[in-house]
């Protein structure tokens, strides 16, 4: 068990995947955790089944996080563990991208993210972990995925500067790319089910491993990077992925 006890832990789109699983670990590992999500009632939900601190805040709205930042200073204080999770999925090939989609996956993706990180920054204490979450989709040239891929490569160049720049308040930045992992955010994508199971099927016989990750895995890294057991490590970068970075997805 890795010690946060008395840590103050943020974990936005904490209310499903990846993000609940490690609001879950983090608090089992003693600290205090504060999830947010989009959903007033899905944020409700998770919070009560986990015991944590549930607040509502769309990471797209800047004034929304601002808000979040201001409640947390008000009941918490400052913060040790930031994790910014929060992100959508949304396919389309290039040539049918809409105006529309871009903004969208751009401002909750990177926008968001970033922004997660520049408001929380005067609150996060010296010595604080920030962990922010890409994906190996940034490197892999999978169809369909075009702003996905760049909202996530991003989020990976600024986590390099940003671990420059804050490391004189030894704060850690890295981030965590997870291949494909069983979570709701497939099925958020509007493809139909049997689109669904034919994508899974052709993903999962690319991993050598044959499984998709569960949430759990990532949360796992999550728990440690926030920890004093990773406390040299900043500016790194973490493929969580069954291996499929090594195994092309198009062969």
């Amino acid at each position: 068990m890795r010690e946060l006890k008395g840590k103050i832990a943020i974990v936005t789109g904490g209310n499903s995947g990846i993000g609940y699983a490690s609001a879950k670990e983090l608090k089992e590992n003693g600290a205090t955790v504060i999830i947010t999500g989009r959903s007033e009632e899905k944020v409700k939900t998770a919070s009560e089944e986990l015991g944590v601190k549930g607040i509502v805040a769309d990471v797209k709205d800047l004034s929304a996080i601002d808000k979040l930042v201001e409640q947390v200073t008000t009941e918490f204080g400052n913060v040790d563990i930031l994790f910014a999770n929060a992100g959508i999925f949304q396919p389309a090939p290039v040539g049918q991208i809409s105006e529309e989609m871009f903004d969208h996956q751009m401002g909750i993706n990177f926008k968001g993210a970033l922004f997660t990180v520049e408001k929380f920054l005067p609150i996060l204490n010296d010595g604080a972990s920030i962990i922010n979450l890409g994906s190996i989709i940034a490197y892999t040239g999978m169809a369909n995925t075009a702003v996905y891929a760049a909202s996530k490569a991003a989020m990976i160049s600024f986590t390099r500067t940003a671990a420059t720049e804050l490391a004189p308040r030894n704060i850690r930045v890295n981030v965590i790319n997870p291949g494909p992992i069983s979570t709701p955010i497939y099925e958020k994508t509007g493809m139909e089910e049997e689109q669904l199971n034919g994508f899974a099927a052709a993903m999962q016989n690319r991993i050598p491993l044959k499984r998709f990750g569960q949430p759990e895995d990532i949360a796992n890294l999550v728990s440690f990077l926030a920890s004093g057991e990773a406390s040299f490590i900043t500016g790194s970068e973490y493929n969580i992925d069954g291996g499929i970075n090594i195994n092309p997805l198009l062969g």
